[in-house]
């Protein structure tokens, strides 16, 4: 059984990671404090929050990428918040666009593929 599951395992783990990154995204979940750097005049006063969203394909491909590539706890923080920062804060384009987003102090952060 066992060596049945190392042969099988990596085959569904890279069919699973591919769809992500093509076609269905992932599902992230993070508690952590987000900090920003916007233009004057706005807030940017860091807090903590709990977000839940669907990351589209390019910006999973984009994680999961670096990830394979063997990027640093730190260096998956940093692409994490600029992935939170493009997805949910400025909606893919539509809105805060000079906002640059810091993820510190995470409590939790959960991937689903």
């Amino acid at each position: 059984m066992t060596a049945v599951r190392r042969r099988w395992q990596p085959q569904i783990r890279a069919k699973a990671r591919k769809a992500a990154a093509t076609s269905a995204g992932l599902m992230v979940g993070v508690r952590a404090r987000f900090g920003f750097t916007a233009a004057p005049g706005t807030t940017d006063d860091s807090r903590m929050r709990h977000l839940t969203l669907a990351i589209p394909p390019e910006h999973a491909a984009r994680l999961l990428d670096a990830q394979e590539q063997g990027a640093t706890d730190r260096e998956l923080h940093r692409v994490t918040a600029d992935t939170l920062g493009d997805v949910y804060f400025r909606d893919s384009g539509c809105r805060a666009h000079d906002l640059l987003v810091e993820l510190t102090d995470i409590e939790q952060i959960e991937f689903e593929l």
